[in-house]
């Protein structure tokens, strides 16, 4: 199937094996063109060359067969492969340990139960030394039963049964290495150049062997920005109940993936109109609530969906999965909160508080590490607080308590609460923007005058103690806070003006 070191090989007269450097581009007029696209991916994998090539050839003296393949393939010919390398194998899990352990700088062996063995190697690129992380697979089928949530794993023998495994035509490419040899049995090239996502085989038999194939589909489209095949789409709606069957935590990562990609709108639309998401998130397509031409208000779920894109504008280092969490999830308490005025207006009183409730209930589900569920929450239950600034009536007290508040989380509640503003009304929108100018300049002032973000008392738990004459317990935390209260009221107090009032409170407890 590989060539040898002295000639053309023989496979290439097989349907989907070609030399890597005569790719057809879908896009060009002459089907042997060579395009910027395949240059692009030429340069990338001759720049990965000295591992891949050096690895693949140990694999050869040892009698197996070593190819790149799925994700790797698909970015080196989009022109994106990073230092993350994937490889499948004809050779066994023990087999790879033991060509690969006196080779990698480490190695480690989580998921050889999966077939799968991870390393990491650095390598020269030219003048500079790179670290690769690495995972070599072999060539396997898996299919989950009615009742698991574990894949059964079988290894297979080609690496054409490896590919038809795969979960989209686009991920079901391979490089033979180190002959450079492009195989692609499902016209994954064409389909990337089409910008679709289809699968291998039946999208049925791909999504019944992993439900979690339905998500991926959702997130590859919003990191790609590809379109998914209708006959997908529609696999995809029959089976949505079957996600059920996949772990939290699996679910956890792929909507995590989905999330911090760089179109995650249309892949939650996807989600949303295949029913998927009411089974994995159904706080979202909760939030398209009726509404009649007596009682009109926003489209929650699309003003949800414009406030994530809007979060997202104001990233600055890159994606934040909590501020992403929190545009997406601050609203889904106005369901649950909606009531009909007599007026004829729509309130949702109290929704974030509710919401906070919900957001908590629903990452802890998902499996959410607490303080990603803390974080969370606690945007979505103050996203609504500036609406109560106006047009900057708040005193220098209020600001402090909205710092002391928003805490290590109140650049992302600055993020969040300007993206809460989806008015087209376009004066309305100026004059919300201006007003929470106003706040950030005060609190800007503030933080100057008073070091905001490590407000205190003025006294701590050791001078209370030792100005009451009491030892530790609960008295000296009523204390505190009394302090802190003052503190947040009035701003920094004089020693002696701070003891006076601890004493007067101290004489009002007793």
């Amino acid at each position: 199937m590989f060539p040898g070191a002295g000639g053309q090989p023989d496979c290439f007269d097989r349907p989907g094996h070609v030399p890597f450097s005569a790719v057809p581009n879908a896009n060009e007029d002459s089907p042997t063109a060579l395009s910027q696209v395949q240059r692009r991916a030429v340069s990338e994998l001759l720049r990965v060359s000295p591992v891949a090539d050096d690895l693949a050839r140990r694999f050869q003296d040892a009698g197996f067969r070593l190819a790149l393949v799925g994700g790797s393939v698909r970015d080196a010919l989009l022109g994106r492969l990073g230092n993350d390398l994937d490889f499948t194998t004809d050779a066994r899990p023990e087999d790879v340990l033991k060509i690969i352990r006196p080779w990698a700088d480490s190695v480690w062996d989580v998921g050889i139960a999966f077939g799968t063995v991870g390393a990491q190697k650095d390598g020269r690129v030219g003048d500079e030394v790179q670290r690769f992380q690495i995972e070599v697979t072999t060539y396997r089928s898996e299919a989950y039963d009615r009742t698991s949530r574990k894949p059964e794993v079988s290894y297979g023998d080609s690496i054409e049964d490896d590919l038809v495994r795969r979960d989209f035509t686009v991920n079901a490419m391979a490089v033979a290495l180190p002959e450079k040899e492009f195989i692609d049995p499902h016209g994954g090239l064409e389909d990337l150049a089409a910008r679709i996502l289809r699968t291998p085989g039946t999208p049925e038999a791909s999504f019944s062997d992993d439900p979690l194939r339905m998500m991926r589909a959702a997130r590859f489209a919003a990191q790609l920005d590809f379109e998914v095949a209708p006959d997908v789409v529609e696999a995809m709606t029959a089976m949505a109940e079957r996600i059920e069957i996949v772990s939290a935590e699996r679910v956890r990562d792929e909507l995590n993936k989905l999330l911090l990609a760089a179109h995650p709108r249309k892949g939650l639309a996807l989600l949303v109109d295949t029913g998927l998401a009411a089974h994995v998130l159904p706080e979202l397509p909760a939030l398209r609530l009726e509404s009649d031409e007596h009682h009109r208000h926003k489209d929650v779920y699309e003003h949800s969906l414009t406030v994530l894109d809007q979060a997202i504008a104001l990233e600055q280092d890159g994606p934040d999965l909590v501020l992403r969490l929190a545009a997406l999830l601050h609203d889904i308490g106005k369901p649950r909160t909606r009531r009909f005025e007599k007026d004829g207006r729509v309130s949702f009183h109290h929704h974030e508080v509710v919401g906070a409730k919900m957001t908590k209930k629903r990452m802890t589900a998902l499996k959410y590490s607490n303080d990603m569920v803390k974080d969370v929450s606690r945007l979505v239950e103050l996203h609504l607080r500036f609406h109560g600034y106006g047009t900057g009536e708040w005193t220098d007290s209020a600001v402090r308590r909205y710092v002391r508040d928003g805490g290590p989380l109140l650049d992302r509640l600055h993020k969040l609460t300007r993206s809460d503003c989806t008015t087209r009304n376009k004066r309305k929108a100026t004059a919300l923007s201006r007003a929470y100018d106003g706040l950030e300049e005060r609190i800007a002032q503030l933080q100057e005058q008073e070091e905001l973000d490590s407000i205190r008392p003025d006294l701590d738990g050791n001078e209370i103690q030792e100005i009451l004459g009491i030892g530790p317990g609960p008295l000296i935390g009523k204390a505190y806070a009394f302090l802190l209260d003052l503190r947040l009221e009035n701003g920094p107090m004089e020693r002696d003006a701070a003891v006076a009032a601890l004493k007067e409170w101290w004489a009002a407890q007793n």
